[in-house]
């Protein structure tokens, strides 16, 4: 009998070369999809529909969804299966609220623990980013959302909260299906003004200053949000 092309369990439930690779491969199209918008909130995930779409097992794209209902990306609801988890005013408000709390708590320890490595590291970070937003080209965006993110992860690496920089990176990536959808406005906004400001602050050793300048950074994307859904649009439509 010729074998199977769908990779799963091997003998005696050992995982077969090649496995963990088509997760972490399932995962990463599965979120863009749904951050993209191509899986809408509310969509049911069937896992025989998934298997056709990226072509791979059932086990597969089930550790793919656990990962995801981990970021809160998903829910699941036993017998029910996977759903792409819903957004709304109220939720956008409480994950920028905590993260808020976390985030400029976690900055503020950063820089008062900060040594001449954790600065060379951040000014790294800041010039890596700086380079691709000054100005910010539609080619670029993929490129600087990586050093976006290396440059928050360096504003807090030296804060001593293993708990702290995890909570921040799973409120991170649950907000950022938010500003996937506010990434078509047009709005004059200026980041780099906002990154530079956090940046002088941290370097020069001024928590409570960094603290408000990212505050006033994590709070610019819902409140746009926010302001654009009382104009009459809705961002979030689902059909």
């Amino acid at each position: 009998m010729a074998k199977k092309s769908v990779i799963g369990l091997g003998e005696a439930g050992q995982e077969p070369a090649g496995y963990r690779t088509l997760i972490e491969r399932t995962y990463g199209l599965l979120r863009e999809d749904i951050l993209n918008g191509r899986l809408v909130p509310g969509e049911k995930l069937l896992v025989e529909h998934l298997k056709l779409r990226y072509d791979v097992g059932a086990g597969t794209v089930r550790e793919a969804l656990s990962r995801l209902v981990s970021e809160a990306i998903v829910t699941a609801e036993g017998q029910r299966g996977f759903t792409v988890a819903p957004i709304s005013i109220e939720d956008l408000t409480d994950v920028t609220n905590v993260r808020v709390a976390v985030e400029t708590e976690a900055l503020r320890l950063s820089i008062r623990h900060g040594d001449a490595e954790w600065r060379t590291r951040l000014s790294a970070a800041w010039e890596r980013m700086s380079v691709l937003e000054q100005p910010l080209l539609d080619e670029n965006v993929p490129r600087w959302e990586r050093a976006n993110a290396a440059f928050h992860e360096a504003l807090l690496s030296a804060c001593g909260s293993p708990w702290s920089l995890r909570l921040v990176r799973q409120l991170t990536q649950h907000a950022e299906r938010y500003r996937r959808y506010a990434i078509g406005l047009h709005t004059g906004r200026d980041v780099h003004s906002e990154h530079r400001q956090i940046f002088d602050a941290a370097l020069a050793g001024q928590d409570a200053r960094a603290a408000l300048a990212l505050e006033a950074h994590i709070r610019a994307t819902p409140e746009l949000i926010v302001r654009v859904i009382r104009n009459g649009n809705n961002l979030f439509k689902t059909s």
